[in-house]
């Protein structure tokens, strides 16, 4: 899998930030959510999951660069569903 940067809210390199990758998906890279009482509120966590948090304002910074230009997709997207593998 190849990942290209699309933006992050952080200073000097630290997270979060969202990639987009050449299977049409969107990696997420955060601090890891360790507050048991937010862990609690999650449905169906599968083994190797975890979960992120990240400023709405990032995601809908990303969304509108996003949606407003399709060329700025690094990467053509076949249509399916991408694998849960990494």
């Amino acid at each position: 899998m190849r990942m290209r940067f699309l933006g992050s809210t952080s200073e000097a390199g630290a997270c979060p930030t969202l990639y987009e990758t050449d299977r049409g998906t969107i990696v997420v890279q955060g601090l890891q959510v360790t507050d048991a009482e937010a862990l609690a509120d999650l449905r169906d966590v599968l083994d190797g999951e975890t979960a992120v948090e990240v400023p709405r304002e990032l995601i809908t910074e990303i969304a509108r660069r996003v949606l407003s230009d399709n060329t700025a997709t690094a990467f053509p997207t076949s249509g399916e569903a991408p694998a849960a593998t990494g």
